[in-house]
């Protein structure tokens, strides 16, 4: 089984399969029964959540290169 990191809202690819939130708190203003229809999450873990400074990497991502070494220091901690 291959671990994908995306973030949230992105659709879905086809055969994705479960979607594992590691966010700190959830996206606001959005009823839970709606997280995975919007392509957010299915099950939320958020003490798996990224450390406050590689969040703020991972919102100023703004190309794949960036995207990639975010996902990178994600996986290593």
């Amino acid at each position: 089984m291959s671990i994908f990191i995306v973030r949230l809202g992105t659709p879905r690819q086809p055969g994705e399969g479960l979607r594992l939130g590691t966010v700190r708190r959830p996206p606001r203003g959005v009823p839970k029964d709606d997280f995975a229809r919007l392509d957010y999450y299915d099950v939320w873990f958020p003490n798996s959540r990224p450390a406050p400074k590689l969040v703020q990497e991972a919102l100023q991502a703004a190309d794949e290169r960036a995207w990639a070494a975010f996902t990178r220091k994600f996986r290593r901690r």
